[in-house]
């Protein structure tokens, strides 16, 4: 594969695992006849739907958590119920998106300007050319519209029909009293600026690499210019080519101990000790570090924070409103596990599907 389509692919790679993938059917992969495990209304959802979502969510578990093929297999059979109920509510809400007006037009809208998007990243001049490189890459394209259509679909439902209607719902003095309660949300955090410089330990002695790591920091805290230095000895290309500027980060989100630790109390022009990496040992300089501020009252932010704080459970509801309208078939084989993950025990409509 070159070095476009190694591109194409990773970014179709990144895609999809955010999405739940969309891969092509493999040649040989046997042909399964289907069978019917749900009916959601008019729609029903197949024996072969179940088990493309069961095959993805064992590549999640193999690629998130290392499991096995057969370690994954069997936690993703543990949870058939629980995909088989999220399969339900899926269509559920794709139902609901077909009844608001023009909303399937703003949806195709926003597909077309992600596949845009991937084109332009990895310099392809048309989306027919995209789809060339995503069929040499092994992905369909037309499952990958499909399954970015099926998930912002989902979201734009969800967003319009729960999350629109608590964040303008609220009141000015609901707004005012949240924030009054709540005043370290809106304080502005504090942040520092960061440059790097990284020697890499791949294929070289570790003490080697941690001498010379020791020199490179003991130049930048006599005054040498630490961007010079960057592009003199870092051995992470964009270092190199950004004079080893990182950027702007909340502190309160640096995560990895060995940086947050190297980098606590350390003032601006401050260089940090050689930090030991998995891949080879890290120098970080402080250009700029700003303390937290005030709390602010902005109407907006107080209001996405509220309806982020309400939503998770709004939205629950609004799904459990929308299962109680339908009509909901189980197969009996599923029924029992399903049933009560739907809170449809003792719903009439919740019949057996029998097989056809």
């Amino acid at each position: 594969m070159n070095r476009k389509r190694l591109q194409i692919a990773l970014a179709a790679f990144a895609l999809l695992s955010l999405l739940g993938g969309a891969q092509a059917q493999e040649e040989g992969e046997p042909r399964v006849v289907d069978q019917v495990v749900a009916q959601v209304n008019n729609d029903v959802i197949t024996l072969s739907m179940l088990r493309r979502e069961m095959r993805e969510a064992v590549e999640a578990l193999k690629q998130q958590r290392g499991l096995t093929e057969q370690q994954a297999t069997e936690e993703v059979q543990k949870r058939q119920p629980e995909l088989i109920a999220s399969l339900i509510n899926e269509q559920l809400l794709l139902q609901k998106g077909k009844e608001i007006p023009r909303l399937e037009e703003e949806v195709e809208a926003e597909v077309n300007r992600r596949m845009l998007e991937v084109a332009r990243e990895n310099n392809i001049k048309s989306i027919e050319q995209l789809d060339e490189a995503l069929r040499n890459s092994g992905l369909d394209p037309v499952e990958i519209r499909r399954t970015l259509r099926r998930e912002i679909m989902k979201s734009a439902v969800l967003n319009r029909e729960v999350d629109a209607r608590i964040y303008f719902g609220l009141s000015a003095d609901e707004v005012r009293k949240y924030f009054d309660a709540h005043r370290d949300k809106f304080r502005k955090p504090e942040t520092i600026t960061l440059s790097e410089i990284f020697l890499s330990a791949a294929g070289k002695s570790e003490q080697e690499v941690l001498a010379r790591a020791k020199e490179i920091v003991q130049k930048a805290r006599a005054g040498a210019d630490f961007g010079q230095l960057a592009q003199t000895y870092s051995e992470r290309p964009q270092s190199r080519e950004r004079k080893g500027k990182l950027g702007t980060f909340v502190l309160s989100d640096i995560t990895r101990q060995e940086v947050a630790q190297a980098i606590k109390g350390l003032k601006a022009g401050g260089v940090t000790d050689p930090i030991k990496t998995e891949e080879g040992y890290l120098i970080l300089r402080v250009d700029e570090r700003t303390p937290p501020g005030d709390a602010t009252f902005n109407e907006n932010q107080v209001r996405e924070a509220i309806t982020a704080e309400r939503a998770p459970k709004e939205r629950a509801d609004y799904l459990d409103s929308l299962r109680k309208e339908a009509y909901i078939a189980v197969a009996e084989e599923y029924r029992a596990a399903v049933l009560p993950l739907l809170k449809l025990e003792n719903k009439t409509a919740a019949k057996s599907v029998k097989r056809p």
